[in-house]
């Protein structure tokens, strides 16, 4: 082999291992400056934490739903306190509503008549004659002529429920004036009648003509809505 020849030979192969030893270099220079591959660049978050699958931003849309739940828990809570006050004032409302008011002197007329029997006895019977429903006292708390106390009431005629009458509607109260046996004491004659009520106004009743006789046997019942229970007592 010439001189020549075993020169270019030469020249060739160093040419190939420089060329071979810049591609080295090059390669070792990419893997020292760090470049990122593409495919680390999608998995790998910019602030280097620990890379999270796909599903990590799903949890994170799943702690926001919770806190939408809690939202509407308060909603709820403030719609059951309203509820509770609606019921409240409509509860009160109708109880008001239902309850009769006393009646009064103004709106009642009473007359007294002699009942055919038993003998000795009175029917009163209380008239409304105003535009309202009211409701009677228990009895009436009569008192004939200038006596000084109100004659007893008689127990076992004490109805279930205080007597009330709506408009033109009567109520009926039976009383015994005397004994009939001439038993009673401290015996005289009324002429004048009078039964207040529960406001402090009084009423004025008629007595039949002649007026009563009445004794220590005086006795009242209660306020009935039939006239013949009135006078069973």
């Amino acid at each position: 082999m010439s001189a020549r020849r075993i020169t270019r030979t030469r020249l060739f192969a160093a040419t190939t291992v420089a060329l071979a030893a810049l591609s080295l270099t090059a390669c070792e220079g990419d893997e020292l400056t760090g470049s990122p591959a593409p495919e680390s660049a999608t998995s790998a978050p910019a602030d280097g934490n620990s890379p999270h699958p796909a599903g990590g931003t799903g949890d994170t849309g799943s702690t926001g739903t919770t806190g939408t739940a809690g939202s509407n828990g308060n909603d709820n809570a403030s719609g059951s306190g309203s509820g509770s006050d609606s019921g409240s004032d409509a509860g009160t409302d109708d109880s008001d509503s239902d309850v009769p008011g006393e009646c009064s002197a103004s709106d009642v007329r009473i007359t007294a008549a002699n009942a055919p029997r038993p003998i000795n006895h009175l029917l009163l019977t209380a008239t409304n004659t105003g535009s309202t429903t009211c409701a009677l006292p228990p009895y009436p708390a009569a008192r004939f002529g200038e006596a000084q106390s109100v004659p007893p009431v008689a127990e076992s005629s004490k109805p279930q429920s205080l007597t009330t009458l709506a408009p033109g509607e009567s109520g009926y109260a039976g009383v015994r004036l005397s004994s009939g046996d001439g038993s009673g004491e401290n015996g005289y004659d009324a002429n004048t009648l009078t039964i207040p009520f529960e406001d402090g106004s009084i009423a004025t009743v008629k007595l039949p003509s002649g007026g009563v006789y009445v004794d220590t046997a005086l006795t009242v019942t209660y306020w009935q809505t039939d006239a013949s229970n009135a006078l069973e007592y």
